[in-house]
């Protein structure tokens, strides 16, 4: 029963933290040191924190099944042409992530610590009030503007999210941003290029760490996949309402802030 209260809390955590800038994993390795939560323990485990953002990507997929759908008898053969080039561009900018994470996925699992965690946190942080003070010109307003040049600069940014800390999302939006798209465009291909790779990680964990798929432990995983692909939801609806009318400035704060935060906590409380 505490497995399943642990996977509700960090489900919530996943949802909420996944598609804002501010690092879904770094939050659930932050979350599981406050709970003591480590392994054995199920929900610690990195087939659990990786594969629980799953139940993330299904928000994706069902918030904008219509954009992504090349095969909507609602579009027209032009529209359903650019959804096929959206997917193409998103698997090319994908490319660079798949090849270089699978080079270093072991040693960036032995670097997951609050100590790397909070310096990407900072890193980023002023990395997103400096872009934004920079106030570039934006030239891509639309999905279908994006070239597949575009597209490559935006997943060799993502090649960074495999440090922990550092925000997939963050990554890609700030990746985006400087290639000149607009917030949104910049958001909605960031939660566009996670589908494909967050399913690839999941994959990867789930093969490395068969053992741990018990019976309890599968329904431990289920309802933290569900949390966090109903709290998604909400929060991508959110973020994409928010950045219409704000800067990502909050965000490099909010990073800041944090990661002092967990420095204090660790470095000098003990935590």
């Amino acid at each position: 029963m505490i497995e399943i209260l642990k996977s509700i809390l960090l489900g919530i955590v996943e949802g909420i933290t996944e598609w804002l800038p501010i690092s879904s994993t770094g939050h659930l390795i932050l979350f599981n040191e406050l709970l003591g939560n480590k392994p054995p323990e199920f929900t610690a485990s990195d087939l659990y924190i990786y594969v629980i953002q799953l139940g993330a990507i299904l928000a994706v997929v069902t918030a904008f099944f219509h954009k992504l759908n090349p095969f909507s008898p609602k579009k027209t053969s032009e529209e359903k042409h650019n959804t096929w080039q959206l997917w193409f561009k998103v698997i090319a900018a994908c490319i660079p992530a798949a090849v270089i994470g699978l080079l270093l996925n072991d040693f960036m699992d032995s670097i997951e610590n609050w100590q790397v965690v909070s310096a990407a946190l900072i890193v980023y942080g002023i990395a997103f009030i400096i872009i934004e003070k920079m106030n570039i010109k934006t030239t891509i307003h639309d999905l279908n503007d994006l070239t597949y040049k575009n597209a490559m600069v935006i997943g060799m940014f993502q090649v960074l999210s495999i440090i922990p800390g550092t925000s997939r999302s963050g990554s890609t939006i700030l990746g985006g941003m400087l290639s000149g798209c607009s917030r949104e465009v910049a958001a909605e291909f960031s939660f566009f290029l996670a589908i494909p790779v967050m399913f690839g990680v999941s994959f990867l964990k789930i093969v490395k760490n068969l053992d741990l798929l018990t019976g309890s432990n599968i329904v431990v995983l289920l309802v933290g996949m569900v949390v966090a692909y109903l709290v998604s939801l909400a929060s991508i609806k959110f973020l994409m309402n928010f950045v219409k009318k704000h800067s990502f400035t909050a965000f490099g704060v909010y990073r800041i802030i944090l990661a002092v935060i967990v420095i204090i906590s660790f470095a000098f409380l003990g935590l």
